[in-house]
Formats: structure tokens, sequence, C-alpha cells
């Protein structure tokens, strides 16, 4: 039997990195699920989500200010809301990742994190988690 985890994330400012690991590995505990697949899914066209190191804040850091010079926030886009630039990154991120459960561990390596990644904030997001015991 599998369930959805369903939390939500408050995000700061226009674009950031907000480390969910803990969130997601509380529902991996609450689900008591040892060997399967996590899925995590993003319902939401301007943010997206990510796998990335999280010891060193300068990744996050370095990653947002790239982002935002490669897909910039005003480049002659049609989209009326003016978010083009937020539906593209998200687009280009994704909205799922999945992770193997071993032993009832997500299997991440050393130095990585899950990341909620916002483009058009700050909102509050939802973060859905599907843990799938096999």
């Amino acid at each position: 039997m599998s369930k959805v985890y369903t939390f939500s994330v408050k995000t700061p400012q226009t674009t950031a990195m907000i480390d969910i690991t803990r969130q997601v590995q509380e529902a991996l505990i609450n689900s008591r699920v040892m060997n399967g697949i996590c899925i995590v899914f993003i319902p939401h066209t301007t943010a997206a989500v990510t796998i990335n190191e999280n010891a060193d804040p300068d990744v996050v850091r370095d990653f947002l200010m790239e982002i935002n010079k490669v897909i910039p926030f005003s480049d002659g886009y049609q989209h009326m809301e003016g978010n083009s630039a937020a539906h593209i990154k998200s687009s280009l991120m994704g909205f799922s990742e999945t992770i193997i459960i071993e032993d009832g561990r997500l299997l991440l390596g050393t130095w990585q994190g899950i990341y909620l990644t916002e483009y058009d904030g700050p909102r509050v997001r939802k973060v859905h988690v599907k843990i799938l015991e096999g």
C-alpha cells in the first residue's frame, strides 16, 4: 500500500533553493517502508525540484546566480503575467525526482540534498511525496 504525503514550503524571495530533505525523510519514516521508491513531485509551473549538494551554501548561491544569467527575468517575453522566465526555469529543472529507498533510508549521496527551487516567489508551495514499497 502506498500513500501520498503533502507538506507546504514558504519561499522567501523571487528565486530560492530550499532544502526539503528533512521533510521528505519524515514522510519516509511515517510510511514505515524499508525498501522501494520515493517520488517527490512539485505541483506548480513556476517551481521545481532537484538534487544537489547541501554541504556548502555557495553551491545554492552559484546555482541561482547562473540560472538567472542563462534565463533572465526580462528578455522580451510575451506571457502576460510576466513570469515566463520562471516557467522556463522550472520546466528545465523538472517537477519530480525519484530516490531509491534501501533499509529505510533515502539512498542519497554523502553531499546530496533534495531542493525545492522557487522561480516566482515568494509563495507558499506544496510538495507531494509518494512512497512505493517494493
